[in-house]
């Protein structure tokens, strides 16, 4: 037997354990497509989020929602809201965190 033989299945073994972290990267990027960066509002640093859920309660004033799972949305005044928004109704709001409140950027109301 050939004195090298050991020490080129050595290197083999050894590529074939170091391209492997790779392969498994690679299978989960093509599988998921590329990660998800976070949508972010022009000119700011805050991210975008996005929240479903039915309207438990709308504020009187109109300056808050509040969702059956808790969740507090600002409502400012630079955001037109649908006509449909009452307590019960399923929207899917996108907002962004400022000094701790969720202001809604975006409000639309989803089809039961």
């Amino acid at each position: 037997m050939n004195k090298r033989m050991p020490l080129q299945i050595f290197l083999l073994v050894a590529a074939i354990l170091a391209a492997l972290p790779v392969v498994w990267a690679l299978d989960v990027y093509a599988q998921g497509g590329p990660p998800a960066s976070p949508q972010m509002s022009p000119g700011g640093s805050n991210m975008q989020h996005e929240v479903r859920g039915m309207i438990k309660d709308v504020d009187p004033s109109g300056k808050m929602l509040t969702l059956d799972d808790g969740t507090q949305l600002t409502i400012p005044p630079t955001v037109q809201l649908p006509g449909e928004i009452k307590e019960g109704a399923i929207v899917k709001a996108s907002f962004e965190e400022h000094a701790g409140q969720k202001v809604i950027t975006s409000l639309e109301v989803q089809k039961p």
